[in-house]
């Protein structure tokens, strides 16, 4: 992890994600890319629209602006020794983040969210979801300042599918990195049981070959992964979930919904996803 994307909109939430990364910055040796994605009416950005001459003070107000936000959030005393990129898109949040981790090579994206709920999570999704939705990179989602070193208990759902091998990879990788035990379970629901002689076959056969040691390895029964997983992370008191996203897009996305993007919004504890 040495290039780490934080998106920023200078609230509270965002300034948490910040001092997360600069935990993993210190740590790691990481630079950070800070991204503040600047929406600026279209008549101020496009010179072919009428009148758009007149609005240049204005839109260099604004850049101004950013600029001091930039540089008061640059002199908080936790980012001193790291390096920090002051980077602005003009973009939408979505897509600047997506071009923003593209564009500098980013190895890990973290982000403050407040979740969603009701109507607002059925239909618009906030901008985290669609990151986690669409990242290549792992997407740590934090909703309170955590400390990096007290992450001690991380529990990793996954369904033990050859194609899920790569992002389970990188969660044992990630495990390694903060040092804490790796708590892996698979949610065993009633819309799709499973024989314990089925997970016991699956799981060995999973990890096989592979050189896990600080872990252990649960079949949890529940209503739902979502639910399992949450019911699971209070029980062995979690600090960190995780779990590996598809990338739903369109009707199959609205129709079967997505776990990852399920836990964003209804987990209290941070959520780190990595892309199947």
């Amino acid at each position: 992890m040495k290039k780490i994307l934080v998106p920023t909109d200078f609230s509270e939430q965002a300034e948490d994600a910040l001092k997360v990364a600069a935990q993993i910055a210190k740590k790691h040796d990481s630079e950070i890319f800070l991204l503040h994605m600047l929406e600026l009416p279209t008549q101020l950005m496009d010179p072919s629209v009428r009148d758009a001459g007149s609005s240049i003070p204005e839109s260099i107000y604004f850049m101004k602006l950013a600029h001091q936000r930039f540089e008061d959030v640059m002199s908080r005393d936790y980012l001193n020794g790291i390096t920090v990129h002051e980077t602005v898109q003009f973009n939408s949040a979505f897509e600047g983040i997506m071009a923003g981790s593209k564009e500098h090579g980013c190895d890990l994206v973290v982000m403050g969210s407040q979740g969603a709920s009701g109507l607002k999570e059925a239909f618009i999704g906030s901008n985290t979801e669609k990151v986690v939705r669409h990242s290549n990179i792992p997407v740590l989602v934090i909703k309170d300042y955590i400390e990096i070193d007290n992450i001690k208990s991380f529990v990793y759902a996954t369904d033990f599918t050859e194609e899920s091998k790569k992002s389970f990879n990188e969660a044992v990788n990630f495990a390694k990195t903060i040092d804490a035990t790796l708590h892996l379970i698979y949610v065993n629901t009633p819309n799709k049981f499973k024989t314990t002689d089925y997970t016991d076959h699956v799981t060995n056969n999973y990890l096989k070959g592979l050189d896990l040691k600080n872990y252990s390895l649960t079949v949890y029964n529940d209503e739902s992964v979502e639910k399992g997983i949450l019911n699971y992370a209070g029980k062995v008191n979690a600090d960190l979930l995780g779990i590996s996203t598809h990338g739903r897009k369109g009707l199959a996305h609205f129709l079967n919904g997505s776990i990852s993007e399920d836990l964003i919004n209804h987990a209290q504890r941070p959520v780190i996803t990595f892309k199947v």
